[in-house]
């Protein structure tokens, strides 16, 4: 592979993972909106799965405020930091999900919560260490093994990712963001064929929301069918999310050339 070639493949990989930190580390992917939990938390004035960024803000404001009185509120932390997350505040959910691990240090939902959160904020190896910790072998949990697998993915270590996303699928059949997840793995190892093929079928499935098909456009896109991705790009959303949607979509596109030099320079090299 040429030193051109070389250099290009990190950009890309980096803007391809933007997909699957945002969407797979829920454990669920997609459904980091829909994660807040019951308990002593104000109430919101619309789903959070509807609501745009300034919204969020606003949400992860008022339910801040709940936090502060008591630190020690499971649920409010939880709550708190998922929507720092969800607005990209990474570094400030860290330390909310530090203190609620302090404060519930054998809790499984909240380990996993704080793998998820320390994997956003960039620390991979300790993510993957705590996400561990928080699995339990007598009663495995398909989330936890899908958001390793995300670690994992990040970490480059595919073959092992793939392992912990079929293993999450013995555990929960046709799950489309197990799927979806493992789509983007092989996205993140220049496959889109195989990407596309996964990703179809997490779409198909019951349940399967606008980030699945997101990352469907994406690998369809890198095809060179356009039209096709950003017809996908739009699908059951509000004119602003699809706008949204498509931008990002046409953002990553723009990064296309870069797969399309490393295939020439693979198929070139003879060593």
């Amino acid at each position: 592979m040429t030193a051109e070639a070389t250099s290009l493949l990190p950009r890309l990989v980096r803007g391809t993972a933007v997909a699957l930190v945002a969407l797979s580390l829920a454990g669920c992917a997609g459904q980091q909106k829909k994660e807040l939990t019951t308990g002593s938390i104000p109430t919101l004035s619309k789903p959070v799965q509807s609501m745009n960024a300034t919204e969020l803000s606003q949400a992860a404001e008022s339910i801040g405020q709940a936090y502060e009185r008591n630190p020690k509120d499971r649920e409010a932390g939880l709550n708190y930091a998922n929507l720092l997350r969800m607005t990209g505040r990474n570094e400030q959910a860290l330390a909310v999900m530090q203190q609620v691990a302090i404060n519930h240090p054998s809790d499984r939902e909240v380990l996993g919560a704080y793998g998820k959160a320390q994997a956003a904020a960039g620390q991979l190896e300790q993510a993957l260490a705590t996400i561990s910790r928080a699995q339990t072998p007598d009663r495995p949990d398909w989330k936890l093994k899908s958001a390793e697998g995300a670690v994992l993915d990040q970490l480059g270590r595919s073959s092992e990712a793939r392992l912990r996303y079929r293993e999450a699928l013995d555990l929960r059949p046709n799950e489309p963001s197990v799927l979806s997840n493992l789509g983007m793995s092989y996205l993140l190892t220049k496959d889109p064929r195989t990407a596309e093929t996964y990703l179809k079928s997490a779409a198909d499935q019951p349940g399967a929301d606008s980030s699945v098909r997101q990352n469907l456009a994406l690998a369809v896109g890198l095809q060179g069918r356009f039209q096709e991705a950003e017809t996908i790009a739009r699908q059951e959303l509000t004119a602003e999310q699809a706008e949204a949607n498509v931008a990002y979509l046409r953002s990553m596109l723009s990064q296309q050339g870069a797969w399309k030099q490393l295939a020439k320079a693979d198929d070139g090299n003879t060593n």
